[in-house]
């Protein structure tokens, strides 16, 4: 595998760019080159701690940086569209963080636009690269558990009560589903290949205007079924039970995937464990860099029409909650 350097740069210094960047040094071949954020103070602070070359207060100045030549787009919901099509006009490749985009038509336009500039984009669904996930996948192409009747997949957590913090805020994107409910989602296209046929789906809308939980039975051909939550102010267990006509496969934790078990009927169950020490986001981004290297335009292990699909399976739940976005008016 070529590990020819490739020049990095993060646009939006959160929690969730501090945590990529982080993985990002352990990633071989990956230079640090620029940072940006609306503060200068605060894009120097960040590159400082992660060791990145320059720090930008400004977008357009960061967009103007020949030598950065893929962008990790960690900034809020509703900033992803305008952003990521800034940076592919400005020559570069992305790695969007999820979700991709605020609804399906969204990500179509940026997808048009990937693919008319041939340049390199994908959704940074990050638990999809991690070894547990990797087997998980082998697991099925095997046909060990035989075929997959019934997933249930969960993720949610308790953030508490504050109304103006950014998962409770609508007009920033806030939410179960596009924050939390997306893994469990996109999990179910994972384990399916597909999208579901019908959607029976309820949610709890609070007092910010956000479906703070959500509960989801999807129905695919064949009488296969997903059992789907997630949750910004409850805790729940974070697991994933994959139940086949030959057996099942349990991975607890399953957005974090560190491991694994396979279960099938009549053998002994064989556990996969990853002991890593880091999160795990340097997996997507050694994939992102490798099409990069082969000249490759969209990841086959995150390809952007099954992008677009969970978002408009996301907007088809949504429209049975009545939950709209100010970007679903544009």
């Amino acid at each position: 595998m070529s590990t020819k350097p490739v020049k990095w740069g993060i646009l939006g210094c959160g929690g969730i760019s501090s945590k990529f960047a982080n993985d990002l040094k352990l990633a071989e071949g990956a230079e640090l080159t620029a940072v940006a954020a609306r503060s200068l103070d605060k894009a120097q602070a960040f590159a400082e701690k992660h060791g990145f070359e320059r720090a930008y207060g400004s977008y357009e100045e960061f967009f103007n940086d020949a030598d950065v030549e893929i962008v990790y787009v960690g900034t809020i919901h509703p900033l992803h569209k305008e952003q990521v099509l800034a940076c592919l006009e400005a020559g570069k490749a992305v790695l969007c963080e999820k979700p991709f985009t605020m609804n399906a038509a969204e990500a179509e336009e940026i997808v048009r636009a990937g693919r008319d500039k041939g340049l390199f984009v994908m959704e940074a669904m990050w638990t999809r690269f991690l070894p547990p996930i990797v087997q998980v996948r082998e697991w099925l192409e095997q046909g060990l558990i035989g075929e997959v009747q019934l997933l249930k997949a969960d993720f949610g957590f308790d953030a508490g009560w504050n109304p103006g913090g950014r998962l409770l805020n609508k007009e920033i994107g806030g939410g179960a589903l596009l924050d939390a409910g997306i893994y469990p989602v996109s999990f179910a296209s994972f384990v399916f290949g597909e999208q579901p046929s019908a959607i029976h789906s309820s949610a709890v809308i609070g007092e910010t205007g956000v479906d703070e939980k959500f509960s989801a039975l999807f129905e695919y051909e064949g009488g296969r079924t997903a059992v789907l939550n997630g949750a910004v102010r409850l805790q729940l267990t974070n697991e994933a039970c994959l139940y086949g006509t030959k057996g099942y496969i349990h991975i607890p934790s399953f957005l974090f995937g560190k491991s694994a078990s396979l279960h099938v009927r009549g053998e002994e169950p064989v556990h996969f464990q990853d002991d890593r020490t880091y999160s795990g986001y340097k997996h997507e981004a050694e994939a992102a860099m490798e099409a990069l290297r082969s000249g490759r335009t969209e990841s086959e292990v995150m390809p952007l029409d099954e992008t677009i699909s969970i978002m408009g399976t996301m907007d088809r739940m949504r429209k049975q909650w009545g939950l709209t976005y100010p970007a679903d008016n544009q």
